[in-house]
């Protein structure tokens, strides 16, 4: 009778390891491969997070190859699930087994119950998964669960041969198998769940006597099992979630499968998708109920719509809030907030600070930076509006520009409620305009404009007649000048065009 390392159904602590040390030559980069990035979280994000999910007594993740850079994102990672992420260093990598023997070593020393062991480049695999996996190996009495997947090619893969009663009896490698052994299409995904005192041993049992000269976590299988533990397997019915990446094609292949997934995950929770094919969504993006996403939209992380809102076409969007209603059309933004039943776009700019009240409206080719734009207020078009706050239902002329920078400082422009600036003004910071104030066409704005003034600047207007006649003779402007003063003057002799 095969024994196994825990009691059925009671599932004790559970430990997680995650495997992030290796080096991912293939990737052919200077970034560490766990650090490539797929729907905006890199892939030893996704792994933790899936890991995080099953609520772990303690996680650790065991780094190598760029480990300062590694380490620095596990730490703010951390930060941003409020858990302790445990960091190992595998100094040199010397296999598998001893990978997880380095993520062990950081962990209590009496450790008891179950530990999972992942990967940092297996980004599809998720917190569901794990848990079905733990639950196997506990409800199963196992001492250890290998998580496997059914290829119809699988070809390089350690295949899973099992008994007649369904338990694992090996982990055979490509180059070892047998003809017969080739023909199965069971492989090991290299994801399990081991009884903490059955790993610990296994593991200190491990052997380099191999061609590799590597201590392969596969063994403790085998070990286990001819010390007469039961070794079991659960079978994951989506070969997607236990692939992994080696190389920027892989990179890319995930990239659009996570992408496929997440675009019709929003799709069935109520957003319209008129292109899924061009149409980009980070994992944490949320999509209220009838919000309209039209082609060629990308929207980052951090980026949230409401209701009923428009995006796009052409559009992309990092750590945005889009407020109910809203229209965002061919605008590039970041860090902005648009209200509900707002305008932007189309071909508009939206830097970091950006707040936009509701109904109101950034137009075309219009560019804004940390400014707050009140209710109902208006920049239609051709204008840069920085370091500034407009109050509610104001308009702001076409060729606007608050001058913030000094060559020095950045310094705040202040337009009031209800204002109605000229076009072409220039605002020239630090300066306010006061509540319902108005100024003209073409003003360069110096000083603070009382609430309720006209604001104008220049002289008057002085028209130089003769002036192209005289200075431009002979050019077409000139000929076209003495065709119309001629006809003013009631010559309708038309000449025509010099030669």
């Amino acid at each position: 009778m095969l024994q196994g390392g825990s009691t059925p159904g009671s599932a004790g602590p559970v430990s997680t390891i995650v495997l992030a040390a290796g080096e991912g030559t293939r990737m052919r980069s200077a970034t560490p491969k766990v650090l490539h990035r797929i729907a905006g979280r890199s892939l030893v994000e996704h792994a933790v997070r899936a890991a995080a999910g099953t609520d772990p007594d303690h996680l650790a993740v065991v780094v190598g190859h760029g480990r300062a850079a590694v380490t620095d994102h596990l730490d703010a990672l951390g930060a941003a699930l409020d858990r302790k992420v445990t960091v190992a260093v595998q100094e040199e990598q010397n296999g598998t087994g001893h990978a997880v023997g380095c993520g062990l070593a950081e962990l209590p020393a009496d450790l008891t119950g179950t530990v999972l062991v992942s990967y940092g480049d297996v980004p599809l695999l998720d917190t569901d998964t794990l848990r079905g996996l733990l639950a196997e190996h506990v409800g199963s009495g196992n001492a250890v669960t290998v998580l496997t997947s059914v290829l119809p090619d699988p070809t390089g893969y350690g295949r899973i041969v099992r008994s007649a009663d369904g338990a694992v009896q090996a982990i055979v490698e490509q180059k070892d198998a047998t003809e017969e052994q080739r023909a199965i299409t069971e492989i090991n995904s290299g994801v399990y769940a081991f009884a903490a005192d059955v790993l610990r041993d296994g593991l200190s049992r491990l052997s380099t006597d191999n061609v590799q000269g590597e201590l392969y976590l596969t063994d403790v299988l085998g070990i286990a099992r001819g010390d007469g533990k039961r070794v079991g397997a659960l079978i994951a019915g989506d070969p997607w979630l236990v692939e992994g990446v080696n190389d920027k094609v892989q990179l890319a292949k995930l990239g659009a499968e996570l992408n496929r997934r997440l675009v019709e995950r929003a799709m069935r929770e109520g957003a319209i998708i008129v292109d899924p094919a061009t149409t980009w969504l980070d994992a944490d993006v949320e999509l209220g109920r009838d919000v309209l996403v039209e082609p060629g939209v990308q929207l980052r992380a951090g980026t949230t719509v409401g209701e009923g809102a428009t995006i796009g076409p052409d559009t992309t969007l990092s750590a945005c809030v889009i407020g109910a209603g809203a229209s965002v059309v061919r605008t590039h933004g970041s860090q902005a907030e648009i209200g509900e039943h707002a305008s932007v776009g189309p071909f508009a700019y939206l830097r970091p600070g950006t707040k936009l009240g509701d109904t109101g409206k950034i137009g075309t080719f219009v560019e804004v930076k940390n400014s707050d734009i009140g209710v109902g207020s208006k920049v239609p078009h051709l204008s840069y509006i920085g370091d500034t706050t407009v109050g509610e239902h104001s308009n702001v002329g076409a060729a606007s520009v608050t001058v913030n920078y000094d060559g020095v400082k950045k310094h705040r422009t202040v337009i009031g409620s209800h204002c109605r600036t000229g076009s072409d003004n220039m605002f020239v910071a630090p300066v306010t305009v006061g509540d319902g104030a108005y100024t003209g066409a073409g003003t360069v704005v110096r000083r603070d404009v009382p609430p309720g003034a006209l604001a104008v600047s220049g002289g008057p207007q002085r028209n130089l007649e003769g002036w192209v006649t005289s200075r431009r003779a002979g050019t077409a402007a000139a000929d076209a000048a003495e065709r119309a003063l001629a006809a003013q003057n009631g010559d309708t002799t038309d000449e025509g065009p010099r030669p």
